[in-house]
């Protein structure tokens, strides 16, 4: 049984009764349990986690492409547009001894790893994919995380949409901030100019449309998080 199975069958066990019918958020009375089971799932989680590589697809395997599945919480796509805002860029601070303002000429080149990789959704659905981008690892480097540094919160210009991660997940190898697929820069559905990609965390916790990455001496939710959603998130 893979554990992305496995918790999402324990969670199931102990919360589904509960919480059937019901929105994300649940009745008040069943959140307690939700959480605990959440607290149980996040500490196995983090007991399983590892720095190796994972999830390498098959050579020849088929790669979704432009079907690859499109969701935002905007009424519309989210289109950065210059006009508006200026050139767009990406801005890395927080607990950091060097913050750094990045355009996406600057991202394209620094060190550039590409990855083909499944993307697990937390609905059931798998997607393969090729994403082009720097490591987190790299960005890491650049900007000198402080020693309280536990977290890192990816912030988009879709909405209020963010989600935040610990850090060893966030610093994982194959954590990237994509700016590619397939060979052609992200467009607009895929979260352009660039997005948070990494096989070891289900979907909702690769925030798109990225404008911010801050790195925190503790953890501060997320968009799906705050609604009842697995915190940690991990595949």
């Amino acid at each position: 049984m893979k554990r992305r199975d496995f918790f999402g069958g324990l969670a199931a066990a102990a919360g589904t009764g509960l919480i059937t019918a019901c929105n994300s958020d649940g009745p008040r009375g069943a959140m307690g349990l939700v959480k605990a089971v959440g607290r149980g799932n996040e500490r196995l989680e983090r007991a399983l986690f590892s720095f190796g590589h994972r999830d390498k697809v098959a050579r020849g395997a088929k790669i979704t492409g432009d079907a690859f599945p499109r969701y935002w919480i905007s009424p519309e796509v989210p289109v950065w547009d210059e006009s508006l805002r200026g050139v767009w860029h990406l801005d890395v601070v927080g607990a950091v001894r060097k913050p750094v303002r990045l355009t996406l000429d600057d991202l394209s080149k620094l060190p550039r790893f590409s990855q083909t990789v499944n993307h697990y959704c937390v609905e059931g659905w798998t997607a393969r994919a090729q994403f082009s981008g720097v490591r987190m690892s790299d960005l890491a480097k650049l900007v000198e995380p402080t020693n309280d540094a536990g977290y890192v919160d990816f912030q988009s210009f879709d909405k209020s949409y963010h989600e935040s991660w610990d850090i060893d997940s966030a610093i994982h190898p194959q954590t990237l901030i994509a700016y590619a697929t397939d060979g052609r820069y992200l467009n607009t559905v895929q979260g352009a100019p660039a997005r948070v990609h990494s096989p070891v965390k289900l979907g909702y916790k690769n925030t798109k449309y990225l404008t911010r990455i801050v790195f925190m001496p503790t953890r501060n939710g997320g968009y799906w998080s705050d609604l009842g959603y697995e915190w940690y998130g991990g595949v």
